[in-house]
């Protein structure tokens, strides 16, 4: 029995719904589905809840697991865990590019209106 049927089988035999589930473990029924479906692997942490929570050691609950289809499926989380990095360092950046450029032009503008003002009191 492959690792996602285990865990169907196992969701059922406690007449839970994935949402259910995902509300014990503290996740959304999203990733209940993926992992039910084979489209991902819960973590350790979460390994560890779902053997307490089922009554069965980790060795019962992973056994017979693909671990070069983990190790896939994980190395496609780090990928996308380290784009969505470089996407919030970069929304930094803008974020201060802008402050930058706004507080510039502010001076820029206020120099341009102080040599205004006084070109029109001195004359």
């Amino acid at each position: 029995m492959n690792f996602n049927e285990k865990l169907i089988e196992l969701r059922k035999s406690k007449h839970l719904s994935q949402e259910e589930l995902g509300h014990e473990l503290g996740v959304s029924r999203q990733t209940i589905s993926k992992w039910e479906s084979g489209q991902s692997y819960p973590d350790f942490q979460r390994l560890v809840l779902l053997s307490d929570y089922y009554g069965l050691s980790l060795d019962e609950l992973v056994r017979d697991l693909d671990v070069q289809d983990v190790r896939e499926k994980n190395m496609s989380a780090e990928q996308l865990s380290s784009i969505y990095n470089d996407v919030g360092f970069a929304k930094k950046c803008i974020k201060w590019w802008i402050i930058i450029v706004g507080v510039a032009v502010g001076i820029v503008l206020l120099l341009i209106l102080y040599f205004v003002i006084n070109t029109i009191f001195v004359w």
